[in-house]
């Protein structure tokens, strides 16, 4: 059954796509806790996983395409959930929106109509990256608009493991409001996401929808093993960046290590919500995409050792284990669901 979201108006100038949203009392998704191993996982499956739990929907079921993830020379996929599967899923309509306009102006008028707006942005002005990227490196986030009080020039935004509020001089630079125009300032990257056709399937539908998913995306998981791969290419990689330091090291774990790890946690963390709905068989893969998820925990950190240390770095038996677990997790699974 399709539910509307009409937009909530405190006044004349504040608007809410989705009614009673409030970044002080907002309570993230189990996916994002502090205890997580990966309590950020990418800034777009990130915001995704937050807007269907503030939308009172279970992101974990639309989490099977993780597993496709592929080792692609110099990165990992960055992962993101298929539109398609998001409207299948919850009703949830996601179009690339043609930016001709100044963003604010964009904002102002979909949120007015309980629409909302994904956008890339700089994390320099993002309040919530405070201690990393906050008002210290311009870095490209992905963000996604829920509240707009033009009054107050305050924006309530989806990002990474939350949401957060932004106001004052954040919200001229997010929106570039008094700057002129620049050359050099690449057009935004922008969708537009519709909410007024949610659909709340019952908890069996949705498991099965997510089971179904499962066989549709391991039909792709790459045809060699992957992590394989990746080890092949690691101890070059890890030796050749001891003269370039640390950030260069965070670039390339972040592009690598962290997007193998938490893609698999969230798969992981998939299959025990089905286990929890009574689908057995899947001990085997859980335990395997869990330990490949902590080994690219443990790999970062003695990672970033070695490299602040330039000492060698022997990652064999580790990246033998997880290997070995790709194989027996996917093997396994697709033994299971047939």
């Amino acid at each position: 059954m399709a539910v509307a979201q009409a937009p909530q108006r405190e006044a004349a100038a504040s608007l809410r796509a989705i009614p009673h949203l409030d970044a002080a009392a907002y309570v993230r998704h189990p996916l994002h806790r502090a205890d997580c191993l990966w309590s950020e996982k990418n800034c777009y499956v990130d915001v995704w996983i937050e807007l269907i739990h503030a939308l009172g929907q279970e992101p974990l079921a639309a989490l099977p395409f993780t597993c496709a993830i592929d080792f692609e020379g110099d990165q990992w996929t960055f992962f993101k959930p298929p539109h398609e599967e998001l409207r299948e899923l919850y009703g949830l309509d996601v179009q690339e929106l043609n930016v001709w306009r100044p963003l604010l102006e964009h904002a102002r008028d979909y949120l007015a109509v309980g629409k909302l707006i994904s956008t890339e942005a700089d994390a320099f002005w993002l309040p919530d990256t405070a201690g990393t990227d906050y008002r210290r490196k311009h870095t490209k986030s992905t963000i996604i608009l829920a509240e707009l009080d033009l009054a107050g020039e305050r924006l309530g935004y989806f990002h990474n493991a939350g949401y957060f509020r932004l106001e004052g001089e954040d919200f001229a630079r997010t929106f570039r409001i008094g700057l002129p125009p620049d050359p050099q300032f690449m057009p935004l990257f922008a969708e537009v996401i519709r909410t007024d056709r949610l659909i709340h399937l019952p908890a069996e539908r949705l498991r099965d929808a997510s089971l179904s998913l499962w066989r549709k995306h391991l039909a792709r998981v790459p045809g060699t093993n992957p992590v394989e791969r990746f080890g092949q290419r690691l101890g070059t990689e890890l030796t050749a960046m001891h003269g370039r330091g640390l950030d260069h090291y965070h670039a390339w774990a972040f592009a690598t290590v962290r997007q193998l790890g938490s893609a698999f946690e969230l798969a992981a963390a998939n299959l025990r919500w089905l286990e929890a709905g009574g689908l057995t068989g899947l001990g085997t893969p859980v335990e395997a995409f869990e330990l490949i998820a902590s080994h690219s925990k443990t790999l970062i950190l003695k990672g970033a050792r070695a490299v602040n240390t330039r000492r060698s770095f022997n990652g064999d038996e580790m990246l033998a284990a997880m290997t070995d677990a790709w194989q027996r997790g996917i093997s396994s699974l697709a033994a299971t669901l047939g």
